[in-house]
């Protein structure tokens, strides 16, 4: 197994990112800036597109507090995945259940592929439509052909009051789930 950290801030400056820019990530796929705070969708596709690259992962998961989308749609105590793979998916609904830390599968739906078009780039960095749905399609756009899943833990990433192991604050969400399904017996089976 390897991490990797991408990360970004989102600060003002002279060389900050602007509505209109055209981004070259790694591997050469580019994106419009729209929304410039949408920034850690670019930082995760170059981190993706550099793992597949350099790293060649049997599986591929991201984990971010992406979108305020995924927050609305599920509450505070609930993560949001997509996959592109059902026995990963199903291997991550487990582990999410097992370590106490449900995840909620939402779909890649297709439909709204069409809204990340751009007329200068690849796609555009924050479309219009389902803020959740759009932005793991976006992602996707990098995970090649690995099985690959992205956990949007926005919804998780802060517990709003203490409950039963959890406490106020910064919540660590995801970290369970990941390790369960990383110690189970085989947890590349079915995918490889």
């Amino acid at each position: 197994m390897t991490g990797l950290v991408p990360a970004a801030e989102n600060a003002v400056g002279g060389s900050s990112l602007r509505p209109g820019d055209v981004v070259t990530h790694y591997g050469g796929r580019t994106s419009e800036v729209m929304n410039t705070d949408a920034e850690g969708r670019l930082v995760l596709a170059d981190a993706m597109a550099f793992a597949l690259d350099k790293l060649r992962p049997a599986v591929l998961i991201d984990v971010a507090t992406l979108t305020g989308a995924v927050k609305v749609a599920l509450g505070q105590w609930t993560g949001g995945y997509f996959a592109n793979n059902d026995v990963l998916a199903e291997a991550l609904a487990a582990a999410g259940e097992a370590a106490g830390e449900p995840l909620w599968r939402l779909p890649l739906e297709p439909d709204y592929e069409d809204t990340l078009a751009s007329n200068v780039a690849d796609a555009t960095n924050a479309p219009a439509g389902p803020g959740a749905i759009t932005a793991a399609l976006f992602l996707q756009h990098f995970a090649g052909d690995v099985p690959w899943a992205h956990v949007d833990i926005a919804s998780t990433g802060d517990a709003p009051s203490d409950s039963f192991e959890w406490t106020k604050g910064p919540s660590g969400f995801g970290a369970r789930a990941l390790l369960t399904w990383l110690t189970g017996p085989d947890p590349l089976a079915g995918m490889v």
